[in-house]
């Protein structure tokens, strides 16, 4: 029995003619003006005693990107400035709430000083007109607000929150952020990734299969640094709906919380949908926001979906000639779909010679015909490749993966407020989590601890082997002895006088400062030399064919024997 979202569920939602492509695109989802239980957070009213400048700064700022529909508009909500009274694309939490994200990044409010915490809402277009679009303004606006902050605030820590279309958003952010090289004075272009706290993104559409909900974290059960484990599990192993835009987060490994509810399927895709996966490719480049207000295909949005298709069928085209013998390879029609679909796709480099113009009415060439040859195992792999990367597309489509996702009330979408498995005891939802890690972040940004990484707790380590006031100076290697003798005599001045008839062991050379430890007495007659007259060593025997000095030695001082090279 799927779980009831009670007055949380988004009101005023149709269900599309074309639910497959809207829900994949992750653009079903209207987010704003949603009434949902008060969790606490910003309200009006701290927007009186905050300043709307970067001019104010604060010890830790959450970047928040909200979902479809759910962004401050320039000329309506009152925006950030750099300290010049130039407008930023963002407005401080309070000038704009959102009933989905305050309740994480409001949670640090009250548990801190005044004036230590602040989160701003990042403006983009947040619609689904055109996905990717849309989603690389809200890229851009978000290092945008951060580069100000940094610039006016430079200890200031960031955390960057995202859902649906934000968590895409935040995602390549985070990504672009962690990844960064810099220059030679050791300046970032966007901002210093040490800056970067916290990562939080739910329901992440660019999750690859089997990723858990901390990337890169050393426990996998919680965040670097972050005791409170994550009782809801590690995450579905399936993939998310745009594997394509997935990657490392780099330096901010470790420092990421990526929640996903399984059966939300902009997040958690099952295995083998590759139509799926296409479709989710095609959506991102259709006017989904037209699509849902005109409830059909119309003249206009169906001449857009003709163009998006014939663009990427000739891209296809276009890929496989200039790949010297395609019909040899493993590659299927449907995997060459899926790599030009993507919106980011960039033709590779044709490798294939062009045919000659004069040579149309020649023979085909023998190597042309040779590759004919691959053409029944070629059209076999094309059917068993199709079935098998498919084998869950259908009953996933079968059981109405609009509603499933997004069905008011009951879809997976919004699991990250609601308890999503009572019988483990009442865990904390996935956005409790994150507001509990939020607030510790903020918590230790206030009190100004060093930020809790797994590279920042390997560095100190480091730091203590490598100091020499705290590093162990006494161990010494055990003594090495050998009966072969083939360096010089050693100097006189690099001898120690020792007691007669007392046997020393030879001091390591490596440990020149060490002092020579006295062993058990020998019998009081000193030993007998052997014939080629060097000192023997308790507890060695000769080596046979060994090379010895004839350097006749004092009775009266034992000879340091010195390891051949």
């Amino acid at each position: 029995m799927p779980l009831r979202l009670s007055a949380r569920g988004p009101a005023h939602r149709r269900r599309l003619a074309t639910s497959a492509v809207a829900f994949l695109s992750l653009g079903a989802l209207t987010v704003g003006g949603v009434a949902l239980t008060d969790f606490g957070g910003f309200t009006s009213s701290d927007a009186e005693v905050e300043l709307a400048s970067t001019a104010t700064c604060y010890d830790m700022v959450s970047i928040a990107v909200g979902g479809r529909g759910d962004s401050p508009k320039n000329g309506v909500t009152k925006m950030l400035t750099t300290p010049d009274g130039t407008p930023l694309p963002a407005a401080l939490a309070g000038e704009f709430e959102s009933d989905w994200i305050d309740q994480m990044v409001g949670a640090p409010k009250g548990q801190v000083k005044e004036g230590s915490y602040a989160a701003v809402y990042v403006e983009y277009p947040a619609n689904m007109a055109s996905y990717d679009e849309a989603v690389n303004t809200g890229v851009e606006n978000s290092q945008k607000v951060m580069r100000a902050i940094a610039a006016s605030c430079p200890d200031t820590r960031f955390a960057i929150v995202g859902y649906s279309e934000g968590a895409d958003v935040t995602r390549r952010a985070a990504m672009e952020i962690g990844n960064q090289t810099p220059d030679g004075n050791g300046n970032y272009g966007i901002v210093d990734p040490s800056k970067v706290v916290g990562v939080v993104i739910l329901a992440d559409a660019g999750r690859k299969a089997g990723e858990g909900a901390f990337p890169g974290s050393a426990s996998g059960t919680g965040p670097d640094g972050f005791d409170k484990v994550y009782q809801n599990g590690s995450g579905p192993a399936g993939a998310g709906a745009l594997p394509g835009t997935s990657g490392s987060f780099g330096a901010l490994e470790g420092k990421v919380a990526s929640f996903c509810s399984e059966g939300d399927l902009t997040c958690a895709m099952p295995e083998n949908t590759s139509l799926l996966h296409l479709a989710a490719n095609v959506g991102r480049q259709l006017d989904v926001d037209a699509l849902q207000r005109d409830g059909a295909i119309t003249p206009a949005t169906g001449a857009d979906m003709a163009m998006v298709l014939g663009r990427i069928a000739v891209a296809a085209f276009s890929d496989i000639a200039a790949q010297d013998n395609w019909l040899a390879s493993d590659e299927t029609f449907l995997d060459v779909l899926l790599k030009v679909s993507e919106p980011g796709y960039k033709p590779g480099v044709v490798t294939k010679p062009v045919a000659k113009v004069d040579g149309a009415g020649e023979p085909l060439p023998a190597s042309e015909a040779v590759n004919l040859a691959y053409l029944p195992a070629k059209i076999a792999k094309e059917i068993i490749g199709f079935i098998g990367s498919n084998t869950n597309t259908v009953q996933v489509v079968m059981n109405d993966p609009y509603g499933l996702t997004l069905g008011p009330g009951s879809g997976h979408h919004f699991d990250y407020w609601r308890d999503a498995d009572p019988a483990k005891g009442k865990p904390l939802t996935s956005a409790q989590y994150a507001a509990a890690w939020l607030t510790q972040l903020a918590k230790d940004a206030e009190a100004g601890k060093p930020i809790k990484t797994a590279a920042v707790q390997e560095n100190a380590r480091l730091a203590v082997l490598a100091d020499p006031t705290t590093a162990t100076a006494t161990t010494s290697a055990a003594p090495t002895t050998t009966s072969v003798v083939t360096a010089p005599p050693v100097a006189p001045a690099e001898q120690a006088p020792i007691a007669p008839a007392v046997i020393a062991p030879p001091v390591d050379p490596a440990l020149p400062g060490a002092p020579a430890q006295p062993v058990d007495p020998a019998p009081p007659v000193a030993p007998a030399l052997p014939a080629d007259g060097t000192q023997a060593v308790e507890g060695t025997q000769p080596v046979e064919g060994a090379v010895t000095s004839t350097t006749p030695v004092p009775t009266t001082v034992a000879p340091t024997t010195t390891p051949a090279p």
